[in-house]
């Protein structure tokens, strides 16, 4: 067997379960736990079972991460990422899974400093342990990028609005003003179409409100929390209906004229 095949074998080991031991156990019962099961399955008291060296082997690297407190919270952090991945990635049909790649794209820019933050902290982690001669965290450090790209790809709702998702757009604009503030309908289209398709857009009849429907109630909740409009005219976003996880707020407006079969197109 290779050393990168033994690599890929230790991470996808539970060491808790190699060492037949509870996850909040104490340092000292990692070492009992060790020390019991190292004497067991020691090469030179089992010269004709082949795999008794291998089985040593990962015994001893399950005892060099769980007994570091640095190396058993990323560990940690690990494997419940895995079981966490594991029964979203069993609960998601194909057309959900492809919501959810579509709507991680557009999330990413939100949630970028975050994950970036929780990169960069844990590969500090695996660094220090490689700097110590670990050579089982070198893997690790290689699992955990993978890792949290596929955690950045499972961020969904299971549950979406039935109510179709619309914003209500405010901004201050004088009656007598020609250009509205600034915004006009193909501007607000542009504007919201980089969160997702826009299924329609009215223009209420008193200047400086604005009627928009998203395709995505999720993409929909991102534009309210970011978009602020034009600088010198900012937006005033709020909920219509449609708002994830949420029940739908009240009708339209009496001074919103919506034709016939829902919005009008985009």
């Amino acid at each position: 067997m290779t050393n990168n095949k033994k690599k890929d074998d230790i991470m996808k080991l539970d060491l808790y379960k190699l060492l037949e031991i509870a996850e909040d156990v104490t340092p000292k019962q990692i070492k009992k736990a060790y020390r019991a099961k190292a004497l067991k399955c020691h090469p030179d008291k089992n010269p004709d079972n082949p795999k008794a060296a291998e089985t040593f082997h990962q015994l001893s690297q399950a005892l060099e991460i769980l007994s570091d407190v640095g190396a058993r919270a990323a560990y940690d952090h690990v494997l419940r990422a895995r079981r966490a991945a594991k029964e979203r990635t069993q609960q998601l049909d194909a057309k959900r899974r492809k919501v959810k790649e579509d709507l991680e794209a557009r999330e990413q820019a939100a949630d970028q400093i975050e994950k970036k933050q929780a990169k960069t902290n844990l590969k500090h982690e695996i660094e220090r342990l490689r700097d110590e001669g670990s050579r089982i965290l070198e893997e690790e450090q290689r699992y955990m990028r993978e890792q949290m790209k596929k955690e950045e790809s499972t961020l969904i709702h299971n549950d979406q609005p039935k109510e179709p998702a619309r914003l209500k757009l405010k901004w201050r604009s004088l009656k007598e003003d020609e250009n509205n503030g600034g915004y006009n309908e193909d501007m607000l289209k542009k504007m919201f179409s980089k969160y997702c398709n826009v299924n329609g857009l009215i223009l209420s009849k008193k200047k400086g409100s604005a009627i928009i429907e998203l395709a995505d109630a999720k993409a929909a909740e991102l534009a309210k929390s970011v978009e602020l409009g034009l600088p010198s005219n900012q937006l005033r976003i709020s909920w219509l209906s449609g708002k994830p996880n949420t029940a739908p707020p009240s009708e339209l407006p009496k001074h919103f004229s919506d034709p016939p079969g829902g919005m009008g197109g985009a």
